[in-house]
């Protein structure tokens, strides 16, 4: 076993149902209970309305399962109850078991949301900037991954990461705080540093009242 350095305050955490957490004395299969637990995180960091994964994005690898054991724990997921299967035509797609997942999995199983379910399966290698939001500021919302999607049209992808460093450091978590660094670099152009440990001393330029309107969390 490999030793954990212990969880970090930059990185986000997956709501788990209370529900779920009573009835984990009940699980006695190791598959079904990584399988619930991977959905919930999966399926939280989806963007959009269309919540839903498909058999392969259980992925052997990150799961430590084998593609039998992986269709064994969905079938005692399914059984119990915590996720719920909707097909329509050749399409298969699991919803968790909540108001949202079941009116989810009604519409899709009646034909609508068909080819948004083609594209809307939660997809692990995001764009960096979606990464770095998620490991320093929180879970995404449709609203803030349209605004981060029109950032990496209006800025160069190498200054995200050192303007989210910047943030942190200031422990000022907010996008509205990156996107003042981000858009003053670019109109009054960016020292483009090499030694990489001058950004937290650096980050006392950004407190001044230019930025004071973006101090607040959002």
């Amino acid at each position: 076993m490999n030793p954990f350095n212990g969880f970090t305050s930059s990185e986000t955490f997956t709501q788990v149902p209370d529900s779920f957490i009573r009835m984990m004395n009940e699980i006695e299969d190791a598959a079904e209970l990584k399988i619930t637990l991977y959905a919930i995180w999966r399926i939280e960091h989806i963007e959009g309305n269309f919540r839903a994964l498909c058999e392969t994005d259980f992925e052997t690898e990150s799961l430590g399962l084998s593609v039998e054991e992986i269709q064994r724990g969905l079938g005692k997921c399914l059984e119990r109850g915590t996720l719920l299967k909707a097909e329509h035509d050749a399409d298969v797609f699991y919803f968790l078991n909540s108001p949202r997942g079941r009116l989810a999995a009604e519409a899709f199983s009646k034909g609508q949301w068909r080819e948004v379910g083609r594209i809307m399966s939660a997809p692990l290698n995001k764009s960096n900037i979606f990464k770095l939001y998620e490991e320093n500021i929180g879970a995404l919302t449709p609203l803030l991954s349209d605004m981060l999607k029109e950032a990496e049209k209006n800025y160069p992808s190498a200054w995200f990461e050192e303007a989210f460093e910047i943030a942190v450091s200031r422990n000022i978590r907010n996008w509205k705080y990156v996107e003042a660094i981000l858009a003053r670099w670019k109109e009054n152009g960016k020292d483009e540093r090499k030694n990489k440990s001058d950004t937290v001393k650096d980050a006392d330029r950004y407190t001044d009242s230019e930025f004071s309107e973006f101090l607040k969390r959002e």
